[in-house]
């Protein structure tokens, strides 16, 4: 299995190259890679301040690692904090982040690049997210003695380290110091091939980063204006084009209902298709200069101009998580295609009902939610059109929904604090106080 790994730590850059040319994620990953260790000795020349290593694969692993370090950046201002991705989509997104010092992709795993990463970044603390596991990285933290956690692990039986041929991938878990996992499955999972005494069960750090952007929501005047006084608004987030083909007949058909779209990529020939499918629709950006044109009329919800949408597409990215407080409905996308359902968790704290498609099993928050009947999985677009008829007609119904999506993320918080009271305990951050 190394022999494999091996091949495939050197394949990856190489493909990544050839296919740059035609392939924005690529470009970006090979440009983000360039002269990375140079840049990196630059900027950390001359830092004399305890690091603490944030790796994430991309931008959701981010959102799970980033309470967790802003709340010991807070009591810790003399700490600095490095942040490394190995996804183009979440850096790219991410590389301007406050809560870090300095942030990179991670150069490719090899012997000789985990050696003098570690070597010019000196960290005292690495902290990895959900399931990154780099063979090369880890080993090399491990003989230098670096205490090193996993934070909102989550395990399956179907992964290699529970194969009779596993041996290679267990071997990666035996660097880390302490297992943060998100549910008892994957602590059982663990115990099976003899990690008991550092794994603890915490629960996904996520919980608590929905609940802090939701006490944080400041309104956004140009959604206000667009809903209007309608009292029925529908919600998708994250969607792709399997969404669109669900979806469209019953934007299309309901021009009495806002819709809200904010699609998971904003490349121009996805906002085209999405115009393509929503007839009624217009562009956040458009929407945005036609009401600044008329900033000194009184704009009201008659405008026959602006009225005649009943569907906006948002174009831009960072909203979202902010969109679903005005949702009657949220629909979260991802879950028609293959790579399964994005964050429901976004939506549900704001105690909204959340439907999404039918590919979901990976995900332990989505299929969580349909069992405390906060959620609802959907087969087909007559499903997801009885399921938004069912909720917007029978209040009792909705309201029920509506508090058993709210509890459950609410029930599901603390991690955050289980991490960082341990990380305190256990003195892992040399000459810190715990404040």
């Amino acid at each position: 299995m190394k022999l494999f790994y091996r091949l495939f730590i050197f394949l990856y850059p190489v493909i990544a190259k050839v296919i740059s040319s035609n392939n924005a994620k690529a470009a970006a990953w090979v440009k983000g890679r360039k002269d990375i260790f140079e840049r990196i000795e630059k900027a950390l020349q001359n830092n004399e301040a305890p690091v603490i290593w944030l790796h994430c694969s991309s931008l959701g692993e981010f959102e799970q690692g980033r309470p967790v370090i802003e709340k010991l950046k807070k009591n810790n201002e003399k700490w600095k904090v490095l942040l490394t991705f190995f996804s183009p989509s979440g850096y790219e997104i991410r590389k301007n982040y406050e809560g870090a010092d300095w942030i990179f992709y991670l150069p490719m795993d090899s012997p000789a690049n985990a050696r003098k990463f570690l070597s010019i970044t000196k960290p005292s603390l690495v902290l990895f997210v959900k399931y990154e596991f780099w063979f090369y990285y880890l080993t090399e933290i491990k003989k230098q003695n670096i205490p090193l956690l996993l934070i909102s692990g989550i395990f399956r039986e179907s992964q290699a380290f529970f194969k009779w041929y596993g041996g290679f991938y267990k071997s990666m878990l035996h660097c880390f110091t302490h297992f943060f996992v998100q549910n008892e499955t994957s602590a059982e999972l663990l115990s099976g091939i003899g990690f008991t005494d550092n794994v603890t069960i915490a629960g996904d750090t996520r919980f608590d980063r929905v609940i802090e952007i939701a006490n944080s929501f400041q309104p956004i005047e140009i959604i206000e204006q667009f809903i209007g006084e309608t009292n029925k608004v529908i919600v998708a987030g994250s969607t792709w084009t399997e969404d669109d083909e669900e979806l469209h007949h019953y934007v299309n058909t309901h021009p009495e209902i806002k819709f809200i779209i904010a699609p998971h990529d904003i490349q121009h020939e996805r906002i085209d298709e999405c115009l393509q499918f929503y007839k009624n629709a217009v562009l956040f950006s458009s929407y945005k200069l036609q009401v600044a044109g008329k900033k000194d009329e009184v704009l009201t919800t008659h405008d026959s101009q602006l009225v005649k949408y009943n569907c906006l597409i948002i174009d831009n990215i960072g909203m979202l998580s902010k969109l679903y407080k005005y949702a009657t409905i949220c629909y979260v996308g991802g879950a028609f295609g293959g790579d399964g359902v994005h964050n429901v968790l976004e939506a549900a704290v704001y105690h909204k009902p959340v439907v999404f498609g039918p590919e979901y099993e990976k995900y332990v928050e989505a299929a969580e939610l349909i069992n405390t009947e906060g959620g609802f999985s959907v087969e087909n677009a007559l499903e997801l059109e009885q399921v938004f008829d069912e909720l917007l007609k029978e209040e009792s119904k909705y309201e029920v929904t509506c508090t058993k999506a709210g509890e459950y993320v609410k029930n599901k918080s603390g991690a955050t604090d289980k991490i960082v009271s341990f990380i305190y305990e256990k003195r892992l951050l040399t000459n810190v106080s715990n404040n």
